[in-house]
């Protein structure tokens, strides 16, 4: 029988995570109280912002559902690893729709890990080989950590940098905002011994260590980091701009586009077709895939040097589905 009474209310509510609805009889028995006991702890669970309901009748009982805010979770250890596993994947390959956010909870979730749990992540992050697209470029978990617990904490942070032609620097700086582009993490920060805004490739950075030293932040000369970021990836690269028709309408399409390619606009009088719009720097080759990895129908309207680069793909790709045996 569990008598300390913050104990029992984390047994309770552990119990109540599981999606399924508990009679009062089974919580009284698991936990080895009256039900009485298991009433009055319910009711401070609810006084602490857990919404619990109840259901009268001879199959009734209590369940957690959906509430305004979100409370605290308790989690076992093996759910604690999967999803510290499953964070770090998606996370250190720079995947399309895993922001910030994500990156947050995992510093979060490493800060408070215990030893024997941080132990069997890294064990099976170890032995586990992901399949990527290879669209970006695979970064330490640890890297993005740091650098994530350090621009919440507003803390100085030291690193060591490689640049484009391989020299190594060692760097002081001001972190503002990580920012994923769907195949890389840019770090936004302020230079302190350049004395000036810069963006740095998260894969290049080694070493990350936050100092301690508080900071107030300055302000963005663009407003935000993600407006900072294309307008120094524009500066270091020529680029070009395109304009691709798909067959479909915008929100269709648009649900199947990574978010850089640009925002699909519906044509007027187009017959069911809307156009994407923008500017890269990346090669057409490589444009080029990643329009035919959409899955939709497409025409290229321009550059000339991407319906060029499309039309030898499809016929290399017709080729390559031809030869048989």
């Amino acid at each position: 029988m569990t008598t300390d009474t913050p104990a029992r209310l984390l047994q309770l509510l552990s119990l109540l995570q599981t999606p399924r609805e508990w009679p009062g009889g089974e919580l009284a028995d698991r936990l080895q109280v009256s039900r009485r006991t298991v009433r009055r702890d319910i009711d401070r669970l609810r006084e602490l912002g857990y919404p619990v309901e109840a259901s009268k009748g001879a199959d009734g009982g209590y369940r957690l559902v959906a509430g305004k805010a979100m409370p605290p979770l308790l989690l076992d250890d093996e759910e604690t690893v999967a999803i510290a596993v499953g964070l770090r994947a998606g996370a250190g390959h720079a995947v399309a729709g895993v922001d910030e956010a994500s990156v947050r909870a995992l510093a979060k979730l490493e800060q408070v890990l215990p030893a024997r749990l941080r132990h069997r992540v890294t064990t099976l992050q170890a032995a586990t080989t992901p399949l990527t697209s290879g669209d970006g470029a695979s970064i330490a978990p640890e890297t993005l950590t740091v650098m994530a617990s350090a621009v919440a904490g507003r803390e100085r942070l030291r690193f060591a940098y490689r640049a484009a032609d391989g020299s190594e620097t060692r760097r002081q700086a001001e972190p503002y905002r990580l920012v994923s582009t769907g195949r890389r993490w840019y770090l936004v920060a302020y230079d302190l011994d350049r004395d000036d805004w810069r963006t740095f490739r998260v894969d290049r950075v080694s070493e990350p260590f936050a100092t301690g030293v508080r900071f107030a932040p300055r302000e963005m000369p663009t407003g935000s980091a993600a407006e900072f970021l294309r307008r120094s990836i524009q500066r270091r690269q020529e680029t070009y701009g395109f304009a691709v028709a798909f067959a479909g309408s915008a929100a269709e399409v648009g649900a199947r586009l990574p978010a850089w390619l640009g925002t699909p606009v519906e044509e007027e009088g187009g017959g069911g077709w809307c156009v994407v719009r923008g500017e890269t720097g990346d090669p057409v080759e490589w444009l080029a895939v990643r329009l035919a990895m959409t899955g939709c129908e497409f025409v290229v309207r321009e550059p000339g040097e991407l319906v060029a680069c499309v039309r030898e793909l499809g016929g290399r790709l017709t080729r390559a589905g031809g030869a048989g045996g």
